[in-house]
């Protein structure tokens, strides 16, 4: 018995392609409430601003707290891009290994 290799590359993207479409379904949600909330966030404080209803030193709080709001979000994002690109390795890593267990008849380990 033999490695058939285009078996395997059909299952190496298939694998990768499962946790990229959900990662990243997951992923466009969670970005796109957050962009929203940033952007809601910046209109709220323009309005304040053309309206006279915050002082100087306030609007400058306001700012920094939309400036870190969005370091954060872009720090969020790329942990999560990081989990996401590690579950992809540890899923081709799996299928290559299954697949030499099946035509060696021999165990091995993830990571080995």
């Amino acid at each position: 018995m033999s490695l058939d290799v285009n078996q395997l590359v059909a299952d190496i993207k298939d694998a990768a392609s499962t946790i990229i479409d959900n990662d990243v379904a997951e992923i466009r949600g969670f970005s796109e409430r957050q962009v929203q909330a940033l952007a809601k966030q910046a209109q709220l404080i323009a309005t304040a601003m053309i309206n006279d209803e915050i002082e100087e030193d306030l609007r400058d709080y306001f700012l920094d707290s939309l400036e870190d709001m969005a370091l954060n979000f872009a720090k969020t994002l790329r942990g999560l891009l990081t989990v996401t690109i590690e579950k992809v390795w540890n899923a081709v890593v799996s299928v290559i290994w299954g697949a030499i267990e099946s035509v060696t008849g021999l165990p091995l380990k993830v990571g080995a």
